[in-house]
């Protein structure tokens, strides 16, 4: 096939690090990676972005989109331009916090048909684990589901019921039968009953409510459990560092586990919340600087693989001033690469480390072998990236349906300039296009 485009850049960031080069495209695709001054094919268009880095597009495993159902709070259409704008390419929507939830095969197709006309990005679906759906897991599987979500301890929706560990037991071993994966929202239901329980709007009062005991007890238990099936499991959403030490003995042991971590997790402290500033909170809850800082020791060292945004807005009026009765969830799909990019240059990480935790790595955990890498064959998926550029966060230019975020007054490091999807440019300073993303489904 012919080339049809020529991206070039001083700074492109390939699985074999940082040159100088020119991208060729054709059909969506990446056909090669050349020398920069590589002669332009007669009839290719070029796109020269000087000294900004080219980047493979960022994949984000972790979304909730909800939508249909409790659009109000998000939906296809605002969060894939979020997502596009913020340099992402490819979001997978998690199975709650929609109604239905994507617990039945009848229910993927629902929120697919929704989804379709829609979607700025690529869009792939997480399936949902009940106490009440083994059955289903098979049939989703089967529908091209990318694993299952379940979650330990209350989801804060009544249609979406936690597992507790005889069922998590039953439904983990249905789904390593016909090789699936498990992701997992790890926090144990005892230790978050038997701790302290003071309603208000002091964040030293909610943290206290969400123990690290509890992320630490649920991740040994999904460990043992992991062990004992031989099954491939995923701990959603880390925030203890606690438990570090028992996720890097297993994966030494050789049990199939894999971690993730966030944006706010990672650049944002439990010093810094305000008193009745609901924004940030979210479950597992933002925790101290110190914690922090061992967080991202287990980056540096592979512990945790990689860094989603776990986007779960809602509307304004759920955020109320009291910490136990706010929604909880962090809206950052369109700032996770500025804010991730803003912190690890000043602990001394690369870009090619960033680019490992937010696309290759999040690629890889759900299979999608197209995306995550600037190589020959995989999707021309590609951010454009000023990462010495500054700009201060102002939520009226978010494209969240909801302009509500714990960023808002930040300056951060790296601009998005543009961002490509199979070789089409999807957004342009900051501005989406219309939509041409694609509905994904897994392929083994």
């Amino acid at each position: 096939m012919a080339v049809e485009l020529v991206l070039r850049s001083t700074r492109v960031i390939t699985p074999g690090g940082t040159r100088a080069a020119s991208v060729a495209v054709a059909g969506g695709k990446i056909t090669a990676v050349l020398a920069h001054d590589a002669e332009v094919p007669a009839g290719a268009r070029l796109e020269d972005f000087g000294d900004d880095v080219l980047l493979p597009g960022l994949v984000d495993t972790h979304v909730h989109v909800n939508d249909p159902g409790r659009t109000e709070w998000e939906g296809f259409w605002t969060a894939t331009r979020a997502a596009a704008a913020g340099g992402i390419t490819t979001i997978l929507d998690m199975p709650l916090n929609s109604l239905p939830p994507t617990t039945t095969v009848d229910h993927l197709r629902v929120k697919q048909e929704v989804a379709r006309a829609k979607a700025h990005v690529d869009v792939g679906f997480w399936g949902g684990a009940l106490p009440d759906n083994v059955k289903d897991l098979r049939p989703l599987h089967d529908a091209g589901v990318y694993g299952f979500k379940c979650f330990l301890s209350p989801s804060g929706v009544e249609e979406f019921p936690q597992l507790d560990q005889e069922r998590l037991a039953t439904s983990l071993a249905e789904i390593t039968g016909f090789g699936g994966l498990l992701i997992v929202h790890a926090e144990d239901p005892h230790h978050l009953e038997s701790a302290p329980q003071n309603p208000g709007p002091k964040y030293a009062d909610f943290l206290a409510s969400r123990p690290k005991d509890a992320e630490n007890t649920a991740i040994q238990n999904l460990i043992d459990q992991a062990r004992r099936l031989n099954a491939r499991v995923h701990v959603l959403h880390l925030s203890s560092s606690d438990a570090l030490p028992l996720i890097a003995a297993a994966k030494a042991e050789g049990v199939r586990i894999t971690v993730e971590s966030c944006p706010h997790f990672l650049t944002l402290t439990a010093e810094e919340v305000p008193d009745g500033a609901t924004e940030f909170k979210c479950c597992p809850p933002i925790r101290e600087a110190a914690n922090q800082d061992l967080l991202w020791d287990a980056l540096a060292d592979g512990t945790i693989d990689c860094v989603v945004s776990d986007h779960s807005p809602s509307t304004a009026d759920l955020k109320t001033g009291d910490f136990a009765t706010a929604w909880g969830g962090i809206s950052s799909l369109q700032l996770g690469l500025p804010a991730i990019w803003t912190e690890a240059r000043r602990r001394g990480r690369t870009l090619e480390d960033v680019v490992r935790w937010m696309s290759a790595a999040p690629a890889a955990l759900a299979g999608l072998g197209a995306k995550g890498a600037i190589e020959a064959g995989r999707d021309a998926d590609f951010a454009v990236l000023a990462p010495d550029e500054t700009f201060t966060v102002d939520p009226a230019e978010l494209h969240h349906r909801n302009q509500v975020t714990a960023y808002a007054g930040k300056t951060l490091y790296g601009v998005v300039k543009s961002t490509w999807l199979r070789g089409t440019r999807i957004a342009d300073h900051g501005t989406p296009t219309e939509p041409t993303g694609r509905l994904l489904e897994r392929q083994n």
